[in-house]
């Protein structure tokens, strides 16, 4: 390597302004072709398919020039909308909520300059439901009906013969401010079963002598004599308070903002009530509904020292399962999330998770549908990350307008494809995304590592990104580059990106929304088509649990699943046709039914599950059962003669022609093929290929994607497979879309099968993703497509004429959908060539006057072959822009029949070209390969690349206390860079 410093320039400037360097930022990027009107339901992506960012506020300390300032470079960056949180986690100093708290004047004042710039950049604006999360207001205390509660105890010993005569046992104090208050809800004794003791955890009890003596009770003390049996007892009070859990982060609001009781009609109407009376004013309510946006609501983190508590569930629990609560509350009461006593295991288990059923139904009828229908009062939408406790989020997704996963929390792409199952079933259109959070990522996440992880989540059912997230430029005590809602983060570097005018990568921005906004218009068209559904006994989300056998074997050669829980069964697309399940929707072609993956794969089903079953397999749907099911029992508390009529539905269940019974997951293929099942995609085994399907009555939308983080660790690979596709368009061409740059192509080459299906070939470098439309022709459509070809590739140039390319000289034979042969000759092509020498200008971005101001510093460096700034003398901590300039000759060889391809090899992290002046179209940001086409002129060519970093290097340096531990980055043109020429031939059919 050989580096010659040239210059050193010192330059000033406000962050977001112009430099010497300033080129193919948001407003001077190449216009991306259109999607191509031949092809139905594509046009360019509108702002509400537009991924979207979350807004993080320093609470209402915001000024409102700068409110549309920030509005205006999210429209111009691509997005489509916000999400304003009130977060404070890197706060060091507390506010003045009195003047600048969430709901007071300040706030509304600000929302109602956001809603009225959203308004003329077409910005949806999403309101989160209170300051941070869970959902809160300033007008309860913790004491209120309407505030969040627990169940606490206290037990006294009391040995057998002997009389407790005293005060009654108390529940240790609360933990929280602001609990003055608890109820005396019931006391209870109870003996410890043998060979247990009171010091045990948990303390096993026998269940048969819990006794209620709450009437022994006089004032604040009980008498109560255990019986002489030489047994120990326990004397349990149960007490309901306040659980005095605060929302996230330092004090929002004047007075303290509590949680509110999700459980209850008390809980959700103190939030309305709120809303009502303090921030929907009539200017506000008016651009709420002209934006169109959502009310947002984060995953359910009910926080409580004892157990989760509202005084309905007693009442609620023993209408809706049949059975009194309280003689087992004791197998249920946690102390900081563990269980304190226990009776027998089945009876735990089965009172635990009876308990959580009658939770989701209150959370569903008291808080979700009340929250939806007021939402649609005001013209929004209800967002919301159904899951946090161990309720059916499955369900909760068929009913919410609009449901949420996040990358973060969820441990692999079958979370997301639970919340995917609730959408589809319920008939609603999305599943959002926090995208792009990563632990200990603030500022040195990637847009390449942000990209590979969603082109998958993507393949799983998401159809929208809000990334998390978009940082307000400034609050007391931010340091340079501003205020980040998680940075610093107990004292580290925080989680989650402070995207936007301040990262030197935001430049670049624009391209990368605008592929993410065509990919998230296809796949919010039509609807979900999945092969097999998975019923699960519970409908949790974020478990990280996978489907049998189709997670691990079938995914890698093209089958698609979803997950279901019992209540998607009693929706009115819950119906049998055609031997599909949900014809109309998903069309699934069968069910699985295993063991509850929750509890150890036990047998067990709801009896009105099991005769649901029966009746879908009776009407044509085929259905595997995994495993043995002699043993099977109801969930939950079951009634005398219920697990036998269980058995006898299943039974009758496995006689049926259209039911297989395996013996276990790994004989699942032995049921497909005695049922005759058939995906609608096909391909041999991939470990990386990754595919979803969504069909309208006029096309099949494929979308594809080489998944090139599977492994931890691993940078992936190409893939090049032979794919066949099942169109529900009778007579339907393929055509690909590529999101990079809009265009849309017929494919060339492609065969179809006899019984109508299209095979042909996805080639995907890692991280990439294409999509494949299956429409009606178009009328200038030749008449003749190749079936193969010798070439390196074929395509129709200018729609209609198909040309092949190939690297090398030669003939080339192509084969016609008719059967015959065409020649092809294709001159001398130029060999590749290698640009090891670079011109590099870094545009460095320092901290300036003060938090918000960024200083630059130019550097000029000579270099004989390429390697990251981190390597280079005087560049090692830099962070910023840098503009590479190469340039290539090209002799009296090079025509106008020749091509070339631009490899750029490895890059950190975003980036343009540029070919003798001019920008090219958006350049895919993880395969980093660009279609030069004609662009090459013999003579002198000049290569200029952009490139763009992240802060993290410059940051390690300037505050060390905070990003100091992290290690340096290798930012730049990594390379190699190669010239790929291509020459290309007419196909003359």
């Amino acid at each position: 390597m050989s580096l010659r410093r040239r210059t050193l320039l010192r330059m000033s400037a406000v962050a977001g302004a112009a430099t010497a360097l300033h080129w193919g930022g948001a407003t001077g990027t190449a216009t991306a072709a259109p999607f191509a009107g031949a092809v139905p339901g594509l046009g360019a992506p509108a702002s509400s398919v537009r991924p979207k960012f979350r807004w993080w506020w320093p609470d209402a300390l915001v000024d409102t020039a700068e409110i549309a300032r920030e509005i205006r470079a999210i429209a111009e960056g691509g997005f489509g909308g916000v999400e304003i949180a009130a977060v404070t986690h890197s706060m060091t100093e507390q506010l003045d909520t009195v003047r600048y708290g969430w709901g007071t004047a300040a706030w509304r004042a600000a929302i109602e300059a956001a809603l009225r710039e959203a308004k003329k950049r077409d910005v949806e604006v999403d309101l989160t439901i209170g300051p941070a999360w869970p959902a809160a207001v300033p007008s309860i205390t913790p004491d209120d009906k309407a505030a969040a509660k627990e169940l606490a105890h206290g037990f006294a010993v009391v040995t057998a013969g002997s009389t407790y005569d005293g005060p009654l046992p108390a529940a240790p104090a609360p933990e929280e401010e602001g609990v003055i208050e608890q109820r005396l809800l019931t006391v209870q004794s109870v003996r410890v079963s043998a060979g247990s003791s009171p010091e045990a955890e948990p303390v096993r009890l026998d269940q048969a002598t819990v006794t209620d003596v709450t009437d022994r009770v006089a004032g604040c003390r009980i008498t109560w004599s255990a019986p002489a049996d030489g047994a120990t007892w326990l004397l349990v009070a149960y007490w309901e308070r306040g659980s005095g859990q605060r929302p996230e982060g330092r004090d929002h609001t004047t007075p303290l903002s509590y949680v509110v009781d999700h459980f209850s009609d008390a809980g959700t109407r103190a939030v309305t009530d709120f809303w009502e009376r303090h921030i929907l004013t009539p200017s506000i309510r008016g651009l709420l509904r002209e934006t169109g946006g959502a009310l947002f609501e984060d995953s359910i983190e009910m926080e409580t020292e004892a157990t989760l508590w509202t005084p309905a569930l007693p009442a609620e629990f023993e209408r809706r399962r049949g059975y009194a609560l309280l003689p087992y509350l004791a197998a249920f009461m946690e102390r900081h999330e563990d269980h304190v006593f226990s009776f027998e295991p089945t009876l735990d288990k089965a009172v635990r998770r009876d308990v959580m059923e009658v939770i989701t139904e209150l959370y569903v009828e008291h808080h979700l549908l009340p929250l939806q229908k007021w939402a649609h009062t005001l013209g929004l939408k209800l967002r919301i990350q159904p899951y946090g406790l161990e309720t059916d989020a499955i369900y909760k997704s068929a009913l919410l307008d609009i449901t949420e996963g996040e990358s973060l929390g969820f441990k692999n792409l079958d979370d997301f494809r639970c919340l995917a199952g609730g959408r589809d079933m319920g008939g609603k259109r999305i599943v959002s995304n926090e995208a792009g959070a990563t632990a200990g990522g603030a500022y040195a996440t990637t847009w390449a590592d942000t990209l590979k992880k969603l082109v998958t989540q993507y393949a799983a059912g998401v159809n929208q990104a809000v990334f998390h997230g978009f940082a307000y430029a400034d609050a007391p005590g931010a340091q340079w580059p501003g205020f980040a809602a998680f940075s610093p983060y107990s004292g580290a570097a925080g989680y989650g990106e402070a995207w936007g005018p301040r990262q030197p990568t935001w430049r670049h921005t624009r391209s990368i929304a605008d592929q993410l906004a065509r990919v998230q218009a296809v796949l919010q068209t039509g609807v979900n088509k999945v092969d097999v559904g998975v019923l699960r006994q519970k409908g949790y989300a974020g478990s990280g649990l996978g489907a049998p056998w189709f997670s691990g074997d079938g995914v890698p050669v093209g089958w698609t699943h979803t997950f279901l829980s019992p209540r998607l069964l009693d929706l009115p697309s819950a119906k049998v046709h055609g031997g599909r399940f949900a014809p109309d929707g998903l069309a699934l072609k069968a069910l699985v039914v295993d063991g509850d993956i929750m509890a150890g794969r036990e047998h067990t089903l709801e009896l009105g599950v099991a005769e649901k079953l029966l009746s879908y397999a009776k009407a044509g749907l085929r259905v595997i059962l995994v495993g043995d099911w002699s043993d099977a029992r109801v969930p939950g508390r079951a009634r005398p003669g219920d697990d036998e009529r269980l058995r006898r539905l299943l039974a009758e269940l496995g006689t049926l022609k259209t039911v297989h019974t395996v013996a276990d997951r790994p004989d699942i293929p032995e049921a497909i093929a005695a049922l005759g099942l058939r995906r609608d995609v096909e391909y041999a085994q991939s470990s990386m290929l990754l595919h979803t399907h969504r069909a309208s009555d006029e096309a099949d939308w494929f979308y594809f994607a080489n998944d090139a983080v599977s492994k931890k660790g691993s940078t992936g690979s190409r893939i090049t497979h032979d794919v066949t596709l099942t169109p529900h368009v009778k007579g339907a061409v393929p055509h690909r879309l590529d999101p990079w740059t809009g265009e849309v192509a017929p494919i060339a080459l492609y065969t179809r099968t006899d019984d109508g299906r299209i095979r042909l070939t996805v080639d995907l470098e890692p991280g990439a993703v294409t999509v494949v439309v299956l429409a009606r022709p178009a009328r200038d459509l030749p008449r003749r497509h190749a079936t193969a070809t010798q070439a390196d590739s074929i395509r129709l140039r200018d729609g209609a004429r198909p040309e092949v390319r190939a690297a090398a000289a030669g003939s080339y034979t192509t084969t016609l959908d008719d059967g015959r042969t065409v020649e092809t000759t294709i001159g001398a092509v130029p060999e590749p060539v290698a640009l090891t020498s670079w011109t590099l200008t870094v545009d460095d971005w320092r901290p300036g006057a003060s938090a918000t101001e960024t200083a630059h510093e130019r550097h000029v460096v000579e270099l004989a072959a390429l390697t990251p700034w981190s390597k280079i003398p005087g560049l090692e901590d830099v962070s910023g822009v840098g503009r590479y300039r190469a340039t290539l000759e090209l002799g009296a060889e090079w025509s106008a029949r020749h091509g070339a391809y631009l490899h750029l090899g490895g890059v950190c992290d975003t980036f343009h070209v540029r070919v003798n002046g001019k920008e090219l179209p958006p350049v895919d940001q993880l395969t980093r390969v660009a279609d030069l086409g004609s662009r090459l002129r013999r003579g002198t060519n000049t290569i200029e690349v952009e490139v763009a970093s992240p802060l993290l290097n410059r940051l390690r340096v300037t505050r060390p206390t905070v990003f100091g531990a992290a290690k340096r980055q290798d930012y730049g043109l990594l390379g190699p860079v190669r010239i790929v020429p291509y020459g290309v031939g007419t196909v003359r059919v």
